[in-house]
């Protein structure tokens, strides 16, 4: 098995660590540190990181890999799992999508060591975590007072990451372009596979989403050959895959009422929210340009003229995307990842 090591420390085949990774420092002189948790199987493997809280308000990632790592169905590991539930940290601490330099993490990859706060922190995730991996899952929300349908963006164009991207065992695959400075990007031009899960809000736990997190690990996991596949059958969960999507805006500035709900179905022209005065007149309607599903929508009732309010996935055929996505939240039952051990041999 290849060598790994995380902050100066190595971690051996069958050995479990949890190691601090020392960022850079504030002005302050207060020191921090990345947790990260290595898990080697004795057996070869992939070597897979999982990621959470790079934009430091999305909290779900944190608890998904929290149980994730509690989880009885990785105890028989082949290869390595490296988990990392909060690389942002000052952000969490802020409470804050951003850094203290009011960047954004996930635009300043690569970064440089000898770069900004932003840019350094980039670096070293990148070099020590990033760049011993084959395969990656990036786990985001949609930001503060949005909410996002569970779901899978990638680079579906690739094989190898739409297969994973299915094994995940969501009904939404987004094909998301490459954004400059991001962690896709630069990991999809070290060789690293990856997918990132969006789902839930900024701030907020969502259970739904937190389920569906863990079991889509595992499940790619097992596609992978990190764990054995299991004979288990649930429900059979077809594949819609959006090439385009796209945000609705405000025409008015005012009062929203929802119409349209996350998952929802909508035909072109349909009526998505009114937007009215203080005093419950209506000024207009928001209309969906396009027929398709509404994956993410804000969540405040005000609004400013041209702000986005939906956004929109578009599909050849998209009637049944929420039937589907029902089936899924019917099979995570309570004791769904516990009980996952129990058909592994």
């Amino acid at each position: 098995m290849k060598q790994i090591i995380i902050g100066g420390q190595e971690v051996k085949a069958g050995e479990t660590k949890r190691i601090q990774l020392e960022m850079p420092p504030l002005y302050t002189d207060t020191h921090m540190s990345i947790p990260v948790h290595v898990q080697r199987g004795k057996r070869d493997g992939p070597t897979l990181f999982v990621s959470a809280a790079i934009h430091g308000d999305e909290l779900n990632g944190i608890e998904i890999i929290n149980r994730l790592l509690r989880s009885s169905a990785i105890k028989r590991l082949r290869g390595t799992l490296i988990a990392v539930p909060m690389v942002n940290v000052y952000g969490v601490l802020s409470q804050s999508r951003y850094l203290p330099d009011r960047r954004d993490l996930n635009r300043s990859f690569p970064g440089s060591k000898k770069g900004s706060l932003a840019g350094r922190l980039a670096h070293l995730f990148l070099n020590e975590i990033v760049e011993q991996c084959d395969i990656g899952i990036d786990l985001h929300t949609g930001a503060i007072h949005r909410s996002n349908l569970p779901q899978i963006r990638a680079n579906l164009s690739d094989p190898e990451t739409l297969e994973m991207a299915k094994a995940f065992g969501l009904p939404v695959l987004l094909n998301a372009e490459l954004r400059d400075g991001s962690l896709r990007q630069v990991a999809s031009e070290m060789g690293v596979k990856m997918v990132l899960y969006e789902a839930g809000q900024a701030l907020r736990y969502d259970e739904f989403s937190i389920r569906a997190g863990v079991k889509g690990i595992i499940n790619i996991m097992r596609h992978t050959g990190m764990l054995n596949k299991t004979t288990r059958k649930g429900p059979n969960i077809k594949m819609f895959v959006a090439k385009q999507s796209g945000w609705v805006r405000a025409n008015e500035s005012g009062f929203v009422m929802h119409k349209a709900q996350l998952g929802d179905h909508i035909g072109k022209d349909e009526i998505l929210a009114t937007i009215s005065d203080p005093f419950g007149d209506v000024l207009d309607n928001v209309f969906s340009p396009q027929e398709g599903v509404v994956i993410g929508k804000q969540n405040i009732p005000l609004v400013q003229e041209g702000e986005a309010i939906y956004h929109i996935a578009y599909f050849g055929k998209p009637d049944s995307v929420a039937e589907h996505l029902e089936l899924v939240q019917d099979n995570l039952l309570p004791t769904d990842v516990s009980s996952v051990s129990s058909v592994e041999n």
